[in-house]
């Protein structure tokens, strides 16, 4: 009896990077460079550009940096850094609560077996079925009555009902794939749940925590409907109410709206930058089983 032997080094698919070779690979990702870092360029050279350059004919397509002392009268007559310090204010303070109250709900749903539960967690998502301009007026009434209005409190708590269920479904993703069976050894070992879930299950869903965390830092750092309804005080506007508030009928000087929205836009790119890895294993966490 003959038997058949099965080649096992079948040929493989090739992708993309395979087909065009390293140069193809380099053209694409420059042209992605180029796409993605045309507006911060267009930015940097509006706020560079003079009142007559820019209304007096076509924008010059490279910066005109001996234009650069403008930025000082700019900084000295805007409050532009108070307005960012508001907003890093409203997003930390929006990513902290969420992280917590996320990563709690998050760990109930994973773990507990109970009656209502997938309701529970229908409920959490139903919530991003509602558009904030559906609710702002019903909530400038309840944060008129609890003494929320004009503050930063009141922000916090309105995007964090927003963007928590986001990051609970993020974080519940990452609990799912840790096995039960240590969990269970360090109950045995006399480990309370409060411990396990602070010293074992935290430190195993970092990705799944980083991803939620820039999500809910974004949300809070680009308020802006809930700020601009129910903060009335200048020197409590995120900047992106401050930017807003440049905006005129008849004139908009589009030098000092490109100067502060360069401003407002470079932390929050440095800052996807810098987790960008964390939110891409956070985000996948969970997608695939084994």
């Amino acid at each position: 009896m003959t038997t058949m032997r099965i080649p096992t080094d079948l040929p493989r698919r090739r992708g993309i990077g395979a087909k065009f070779g390293s140069l193809g690979k380099a053209v694409l990702i420059t042209l992605l460079v180029v796409f993605a870092g045309f507006p911060v360029y267009w930015m940097l050279g509006t706020s560079l550009g003079t009142e007559a350059s820019l209304y007096g004919g076509s924008q010059p397509l490279i910066p005109e940096f001996q234009n650069i002392g403008q930025w000082g009268g700019f900084l000295s007559d805007i409050p532009i850094f108070r307005w960012l310090g508001n907003s890093f204010v409203i997003a930390a303070g929006t990513t902290i609560l969420s992280l917590v109250l996320a990563t709690m709900a998050a760990y109930a749903l994973s773990r507990y077996r109970f009656h209502g539960r997938g309701v529970a967690g229908f409920i959490f998502f139903s919530t991003q079925m509602l558009p904030e301009a559906l609710i702002i007026v019903p909530l400038y009434a309840i944060f008129a009555g609890a003494g929320l209005l004009n503050s930063h409190w009141g922000l916090v708590l309105a995007d964090t009902a927003f963007v928590m269920p986001v990051a609970m479904f993020i974080i519940k993703s990452g609990i799912d794939k840790i096995p039960f069976e240590i969990e269970e050894a360090a109950r045995i070992d006399g480990c309370s749940r409060v411990r396990i879930l602070t010293t074992i299950v935290l430190p195993l869903i970092m990705p799944s925590i980083a991803a939620a965390a820039v999500i809910a830092f974004f949300d809070g750092w680009n308020e802006f409907m809930f700020a601009n309804t129910f903060i009335s005080s200048s020197d409590l506007w995120p900047a992106s109410v401050g930017l807003s508030s440049f905006l005129g009928q008849f004139y908009t000087p589009m030098n000092v709206v490109m100067f502060c929205a360069l401003l407002f836009a470079l932390p929050a790119i440095i800052f996807f930058l810098w987790a960008q890895r964390g939110i891409v294993s956070g985000l996948t966490a969970g997608s695939v089983k084994g």
